[in-house]
């Protein structure tokens, strides 16, 4: 597998401070399952975050403050993760070990999405689309990461292949149109998207979107 997209520094660095929403680390995490050039950045920031702090005054903590969702050390720092399975494990527990038994929920024309629950901050979705299905033309209120778990997907910023992520914010808007293969991808915002179509609009509060 060649990962050729990657997430910005910013999503990493923001990752590693452990100041990424819920939804969006979710989906760092799993491509970082699958991409050692990513997790060796991490390790990188980590340790400059680790020595910056270290110059730092101690400040007294209230209280041991609860682990963020998905991002556990196991998340963060998994030597030599599998590779064969399907769904990277960050997102197993959610989505399940096999994609074929997953309940879709039709959304559009050769389109079928399923919302996956998430604690803290954001919208996590995986969705599945035949060859050359498209979602909506849409932009974005904030952040919006896309990861491909099976197939290619296209929009007018790169063609993304397994593993590859998708890293937009508030200036992109976009049409991802599923490859020849078809694709199933996880897309995780941190604000709800913005369609220009009138029917998606009135759509997006029964999918969740």
């Amino acid at each position: 597998m060649s990962i050729t997209h990657h997430p910005d520094d910013s999503t990493l660095m923001s990752y590693a401070a452990g100041a990424l929403p819920g939804a969006l680390a979710a989906v760092t995490a799993a491509h970082l399952a699958l991409c050692e050039r990513c997790r060796d950045e991490l390790a990188v920031m980590e340790l400059m975050g680790g020595a910056l702090l270290a110059d730092l005054p101690g400040v007294p903590l209230r209280r041991p403050e609860p682990a963020a969702p998905n991002m556990t050390p196991s998340h963060r720092r998994s030597a030599e993760p599998s590779q064969a399975a399907e769904v990277p494990p960050p997102l197993a527990t959610l989505i399940g070990d096999d994609l074929q038994s997953v309940r879709w929920r039709w959304l559009s024309r050769g389109v079928w999405v399923k919302r996956l629950p998430i604690t803290g901050e954001g919208l996590l979705h995986v969705f599945k689309g035949k060859p050359g299905a498209r979602l909506p033309n849409h932009g974005h209120l904030g952040s919006e990461l896309t990861l491909v778990l099976r197939g290619t997907l296209e929009d007018s910023t790169g063609c993304y292949h397994r593993g590859d992520v998708c890293d937009l914010d508030e200036a992109v808007e976009h049409t991802p149109i599923a490859g020849p293969e078809g694709c199933i991808c996880v897309v995780a915002q941190d604000r709800p998207i913005r369609f220009r179509s009138l029917m998606a609009r009135l759509a997006r509060p029964w999918h969740g979107m």
